[in-house]
């Protein structure tokens, strides 16, 4: 039986169970550079409200249908700064609910140092494996300044206003935060803080210790023991999780960590680090993907279709591996040429941080293969590639709807939930490839034909083994996805992070200790 919101009434029940005891006595705060909702000044110099982009938002939107919170977010444009000044205490609708948020704002050439030159070109780059280490990166004085000026200050500023939040309520509080624009301000917020319940959760990989040694010593040592402060954390795969434990064993003097229980002993304080696959609402993506505008789509892009499609849905970065997937089904059609005129690849490509060098080079690139794909092999009668570049979730979704195959090779991903969208709203029994460095990997890969995202070849066979697989077993691979996506949904991420989180508080101090037995180590030591 489901309830309202298309999950299971038992399921629901226990988180709104759950969310009634963890916040009878505290409060929530949660903390991430991207907020619920953007401001943006009309052309009567009006503020307007929108709900927020980015995959932060959309997991998170769920959490405000059953406990109410503050949302603690930069102000990234002119809206969202005048929204600021006009009201202390904004609230604002998301998901049905009201949601309190604040917004950080800071001066425009620090927030800038702090976005442009550490978290996008840096961190990011650095945590997909993105670098052309010949050539980059070089931390030159620019890097060191933005660094000082920029992370640091703004993830100061992030964890003041946490405290002054915590202080308003009167309340102890669990403090959420989220990604790698806020690494430096579970420390900060430990300091101002210290009885908080503090998680931190990172949306994107974590590479090995030894890429990190990329980094200045002082800005990965300061990374590592920021997050060492925290009670729980959060990656979405066990790889993640083991490469972290290993990064604290390689920079931090001094830890105890015990791989087997995935805990930390740091300067008297334990950690749990913790896998928290992120995944989708199932329901309202189905919901969305059948609605009437979907509809209107989807008769549309079903005149795009052929004998046999082919799909991907991405940002248009550098990590989504783009131009390796079109090379794939260029080698496709050069190795079988029964299949021309009979395979179309459809492609929902959003433009991407356009105001970043790397990325306008790599969407030039993405448009000159596909121009060339099709000058090559295309006919009057029949274009082997059509590629939407715009940014259309509902248009996307409805495409989704009539894949044969779904191509997700990225060079490395955090989770990627197209993969998961995707053969939930599927209607042809539709076949995953997916690469191998994909967190969804993890509980995706049964279900799956897994490819190395290098490998042209091989993902190239994969794709005519999709297109040429017998219908039994195209449904029983797509049943196999359906049934672990359903059951490991965003209730599921929601309540294994809040049980944890309500643990915390749970655990006496020797309960706590008992977490992590090293020799030489005191209960006493502990902090929780």
């Amino acid at each position: 039986m489901a309830g309202t919101n298309g999950f299971p009434d038992q399921r629901v029940a226990q988180l709104i169970e759950l969310c009634e005891d963890m916040f009878r006595t505290r409060k929530m705060i949660l903390a991430s550079n991207r907020g619920p909702v953007d401001y943006v000044v009309d052309a009567e110099g009006k503020l307007q409200a929108k709900r927020g982009s980015g995959g932060v938002v959309t997991a998170l939107s769920a959490l405000t249908k059953y406990v109410d919170f503050t949302w603690i977010a930069s102000a990234m444009g002119e809206g969202d700064r005048r929204a600021a000044q006009a009201s202390s205490d904004e609230v604002v609708p998301l998901s049905g609910q009201r949601v309190q948020t604040k917004f950080v704002v800071t001066p425009r050439r620090m927030y800038h140092r702090f976005y442009n030159v550490i978290c996008n070109p840096l961190l990011w780059f650095l945590q997909h494996y993105m670098w052309n280490i010949p050539h980059s990166p070089n931390i030159d004085t620019a890097v060191y300044d933005a660094w000082e000026h920029g992370y640091v200050p703004v993830n100061l500023a992030f964890a003041r206003e946490i405290a002054k939040e915590a202080d308003r309520s009167g309340q102890q509080c669990y403090v959420m935060i989220h990604d790698y624009q806020l690494y430096l301000a579970p420390d900060y917020v430990r300091k101002l803080v210290p009885n908080a319940v503090i998680s931190h959760f990172s949306h994107i990989p974590w590479p090995t210790s030894t890429y990190w040694q990329l980094l200045p010593k002082e800005m990965r040592t300061a990374i590592v023991k920021s997050l060492c402060s925290c009670d729980i954390l959060g990656f979405q795969t066990q790889r993640d999780v083991r490469r972290f434990l290993h990064t604290c064993e390689d920079f931090l003097d001094g830890v105890h960590v015990d791989h087997d229980k995935q805990t930390m002993l740091f300067q008297g304080h334990n950690t749990q680090v913790r896998s928290y696959p992120i995944s989708i609402d199932v329901a309202e993506v189905r919901r969305i993907a059948t609605s009437t505008r979907a509809q209107e789509y989807e008769r549309n892009i079903a005149r795009l279709c052929n004998k046999h499609t082919i799909m991907r849905v991405d940002r248009s970065e550098p990590s989504k591996n783009i131009l390796r997937g079109f090379r794939a089904f260029e080698l496709l059609l050069e190795r079988h040429p029964e299949l021309r005129g009979e395979v179309n690849f459809i492609a929902f490509i959003v433009p991407s941080r356009t105001h970043i060098s790397q990325y306008k080079r790599y969407q030039r690139d993405v448009e000159e293969i596909v121009e060339r794909i099709n000058a090559a092999y295309g006919t009057p009668d029949w274009q082997p590639i059509t590629m939407f570049l715009e940014n259309n979730y509902v248009q996307a979704l409805a495409g989704m709807r009539l894949y044969d195959v779904l191509l997700v090779n990225p060079v490395i991903d955090g989770m990627n939930l197209v993969a998961k969208e995707g053969p939930v709203v599927n209607t042809k029994a539709g076949v995953l490839v997916l690469s191998e460095t994909v967190g969804a990997q993890e509980q995706l890969a049964e279900g799956a034909l897994s490819v190395a995202p290098a490998d042209i070849f091989g993902t190239s066979k994969a794709l005519y083994e999709a297109l040429t697989m017998p219908q039994e077993e195209r449904q029983r691979r797509s049943d196999i996805l359906t049934e672990v996506i359903e059951s490991a949904d965003v209730i599921d991420w929601l309540t294994r992070q809040m049980m944890d989180l309500r643990n915390i508080v749970d655990l006496s101090p020797f309960e706590a200790s008992a977490l992590l037995r090293q020799p030489g180590v005191e209960t006493t030591d502990l902090v929780h």
